[in-house]
């Protein structure tokens, strides 16, 4: 089943002549969701093949960064004659803000489809069928801020088809009945449990997206043992009082949130417009603690594969 991430926008604040602001696709067997949606997210969107077929925008907080490219996204996808619903989600008491927003979005003339506003709580599930979108708090001064994880449910375990054959088990209905853990009684009286053809349940993918944050336990313990962490850097060493400042993380303190968290992978976003065109000091600095690092760049693609072993 394919997981993949598409960045959309990598630049802090401001866009860039190389970035522009935040926004990332996530895109899950052809399901595409949508975080933060800052200004000209939409052309960017057309610039690296996303679908506008999306169902769900999940924005971390709403500094105009993070979800001014929604007024012009939604006018968009009115103009092509959109009629599905869609629905944005963000922090509790982001609401009136977003409804303003989709009112600017709709211009003189309403939009043709619903809008949803759904404000979330910190650790308030939304469930979908294979998983699940939780949010948790992120540290951006007095600002409600959330990070969001995706993590898939459990998989079934392996089943042996060879030694199924070999207990003249027929291939068929009894197979799936038994690899979704029911007991089979054979023709001769046999009685098969799950438990002699099927192999322990494989864990699902884990991804976490921070948003704007400063070091916090939260993003640690929602990145426990995750596939892929995307956190913010919007800082080097040399800026970090400015880091502490601003409610931003250095390069550095993100590669030590990995380290902790015992992720896999780290990918860093929202950079300083000075690292726009060279980060590698920000790479740098973040090697120095977790290895596997890498600096995103506007519409670099990233898929998420099941860990060796759990495939």
């Amino acid at each position: 089943m394919s997981l993949s991430l598409l960045f959309l926008g990598t630049s802090a604040s401001r866009p860039t002549v190389e970035r522009n602001v935040t926004s990332i696709a996530l895109v899950r067997e052809g399901e595409t969701l949508l975080f933060d949606c800052g200004e000209g997210t939409q052309r960017q969107m057309m610039r690296y093949h996303t679908s506008f077929n999306l169902g769900d925008i999940f924005f971390t907080h709403l500094h105009a960064d993070h979800f001014l490219g929604v007024i012009g996204l939604l006018r968009t996808m009115s103009l092509q004659d959109r009629t599905e619903p869609i629905r944005l989600w963000a922090p509790r008491g982001s609401g009136r803000l977003l409804k303003q927003a989709v009112g600017l979005g709709s211009g003189a003339e309403r939009l043709g489809f619903a809008v949803g506003i759904e404000e979330l709580d910190a650790g308030q599930p939304v469930k979908r069928r294979g998983y699940a979108i939780l949010p948790f708090p992120a540290l951006h001064h007095a600002t409600p801020a959330f990070g969001y994880a995706l993590v898939e449910e459990d998989r079934l375990g392996r089943f042996n088809p060879d030694l199924a054959r070999e207990m003249g088990i027929p291939e068929g209905p009894l197979w799936g009945q038994i690899h979704k853990g029911r007991a089979v009684t054979l023709d001769d009286g046999r009685v098969v449990e799950p438990s002699m053809l099927v192999g322990p349940p494989r864990p699902g993918r884990r991804v976490v997206i921070t948003g704007d944050t400063r070091p916090c336990p939260a993003t640690v313990e929602a990145a426990r043992l995750a596939d892929v962490l995307v956190h913010e850097a919007t800082f080097s060493d040399e800026d970090a009082a400015r880091a502490a400042d601003t409610g931003h993380s250095t390069a550095r303190e993100a590669a030590e949130v990995a380290e902790r968290a015992g992720a896999r992978r780290l990918i860093l976003t929202h950079l300083s417009a000075r690292y726009s065109r060279d980060a590698s000091d920000l790479e740098r600095e973040a090697k120095a603690v977790f290895p596997n690092v890498t600096v995103a760049k506007d519409g670099m693609e990233v898929d998420v594969p099941y860990l060796e072993g759990r495939d």
